[in-house]
């Protein structure tokens, strides 16, 4: 990781201290807009750590970013009375660290902030749409947070593209509890198999409209993973007449998101802070494009009608 001024600190599951460094070269905010709310409900608001994440090739001088959302006070203690699980979410062909609608932004403050909340990683990709890299990215950003927060579990996310990589990483690494994907492409997604054979949980999202990837792809993803799995733990959620982006329904679509990945983790939802995670809006519905755009989401071949 590549350290520059301005030291973060926070406890790590470690006898030793361990510095997070900001990096001062990222796109897009680090909170979502309203995440000042949720002080209002359970008085608390993760903390945000800008980062570059070295790659996992020892002679290349490339990084990629990173948001990282801290539960407040994150201890080793939580860590482990938690399971050790984070969350890691991967937006599309274009790289970026919005997701679809901004959605990533609003569900990773939500998570983190939660009184039992978890890590959550908002990751570019040093070669966005190059699968073979962008895996080597999830595994590198995978290994980090072992590394640095003694993480063993991992729920991953991935939009469109990626939906590739997180399959791929899914199917290949024991650490991955759960895999999620909005509209996601079929193209090098062949690791659903191997989620289906360890009978994963997958959630699948796409909107009927979707003129990037059809909905077809989500379909027939289900119809594999049904076809190998032991037990059926996978979930298809279609939005009727919704884009590539679910703009017209992306709460519904973050608050799924966000119910899915807790189960994943085994952390119960309080009934208190269920409003907090399920029904308080972060971002405006007419903020998120203006947010994706800002975060490298939306460019050339990730056009969301």
């Amino acid at each position: 990781m590549a350290l520059t001024e301005s030291p973060c600190y926070f406890s790590l599951p470690t006898t030793t201290p361990i510095k997070l460094y900001d990096s001062p070269q990222q796109n897009g905010p680090k909170h979502a807009p309203a995440a000042k709310s949720l002080r209002k409900t359970n008085k608390r608001l993760c903390s945000v750590k800008v980062l570059r994440i070295s790659s996992p090739e020892p002679d290349s001088e490339w990084f990629f970013p990173a948001y990282l959302h801290l539960p407040q006070n994150y201890r080793r203690e939580a860590a482990e009375r938690y399971n050790k699980t984070a969350v890691i979410l991967m937006s599309g062909a274009s790289g970026g660290v919005a997701g679809p609608s901004s959605i990533y932004i609003s569900m990773a403050d939500k998570i983190a902030s939660l009184r039992r909340g978890i890590p959550v990683l908002r990751m570019d990709y040093r070669y966005p749409a190059r699968t073979k890299y962008c895996v080597a990215d999830v595994l590198a950003a995978m290994d980090f947070l072992q590394r640095t927060l003694g993480i063993g579990r991992f729920v991953l996310v991935g939009w469109s593209f990626g939906g590739a990589p997180a399959m791929t990483v899914g199917g290949q690494d024991d650490r991955v509890v759960g895999c999620a994907a909005v509209a996601s492409q079929t193209a090098e997604t062949e690791g659903i198999e191997r989620i289906a054979a360890k009978s994963l949980p997958l959630l699948l999202l796409h909107g009927t409209d979707d003129q990037t990837h059809p909905p077809l792809g989500s379909e027939r993803l289900l119809q594999t993973y049904q076809r190998h799995a032991k037990d059926d733990m996978g979930f298809l959620q279609l939005f009727e007449g919704d884009d590539h982006a679910l703009t017209k329904n992306s709460n519904k679509a973050e608050a799924m998101l966000c119910a899915f990945v807790m189960r994943c983790a085994e952390v119960e939802i309080t009934e208190s802070e269920d409003s907090v995670v399920l029904r308080t809006y972060l971002v405006a519905d007419e903020e998120r494009v203006k947010l994706m755009k800002e975060a490298g989401d939306l460019g050339e071949g990730e056009n969301f009608r």
